[in-house]
C-alpha cells in the first residue's frame, strides 16, 4: 500500500498511490490557523498518519 501525505490539496495523488492507496491531506479550502492547528485538524500529524495507515491495513 502506498501513502501520500500532502499539506495542501490531495487532488491528483491517486495517480501515485493507486486505487488501494491512502491520501492524507487538507480536504477543504479556506481554513486559516497556525500550521500545527491545521495539521491536527486535518490529521496530518505523525500520530494521525499512523492511526490512518493502521485502519487502512485492517480493512485490507
Amino acid at each position: 500500500m502506498r501513502v501520500a501525505i500532502e499539506a495542501a490539496s490531495p487532488l491528483g495523488w491517486e495517480k501515485y498511490v493507486g486505487m488501494d492507496g491512502l491520501i492524507i491531506g487538507m480536504k477543504s479550502f479556506g481554513a486559516s490557523a497556525p500550521c500545527e492547528d491545521l495539521y491536527a485538524h486535518f490529521g496530518i500529524t505523525p500520530e494521525a498518519v499512523v492511526k490512518a495507515v493502521q485502519a487502512k491495513l485492517k480493512g485490507c
